[in-house]
């Protein structure tokens, strides 16, 4: 088989605020990137990475109290898993959050950013705009297929 021509259906899920809905969330991404077999090592990544983006919507885009949704849609298409994250909350654009100092101690480093430190690491692109009072974050992971094993990508 060759990546160029893998195309999924483009799926998505609804999520509450809450941190509680994760669950649902780790099943939506193990599911899209298990049926596009994806390796375990990158799925595992994905997984953390979006789950870390939503979390940070659940925690920071609406005032304590008030309820609000999180649309995820997955869409795999050419060799790219595009996972576009949309909320109604407080504009944020993580795309322009400074890269935190890892090398300080746990101690010295003020704390957040290390969340989107990891959505850097583990996505090969994430992009931010704010369209009709939603924030859109839009995060893509680069696949390939292993020639050793088919299998996977």
């Amino acid at each position: 088989m060759n990546c160029e021509l893998e195309i999924l259906k483009p799926r998505s899920i609804v999520l509450k605020n809450d941190v509680r809905e994760v669950t649902q969330l780790d099943a939506f991404v193990k599911d899209t990137c298990s049926a596009i077999h994806l390796d375990e090592a990158t799925a595992t990544n994905v997984c953390l990475a979006v789950e870390e983006a939503a979390v940070n919507v659940m925690h920071y885009a609406y005032p304590e109290g008030t309820k609000g949704e999180i649309r995820i849609e997955a869409i795999v298409i050419d060799g790219k898993m595009t996972f576009e994250i949309r909320d109604d909350g407080k504009p944020f654009d993580p795309t322009v959050a400074a890269q935190p100092d890892i090398t300080l101690s746990a101690k010295q480093r003020p704390i957040g950013g290390l969340g989107i430190y990891l959505i850097r690491q583990y996505m090969d692109a994430m992009s931010y705009k704010r369209e009709n009072g939603s924030n859109i974050l839009t995060l893509v992971k680069t696949f390939h297929y292993d020639d050793d094993h088919p299998d996977q990508r």
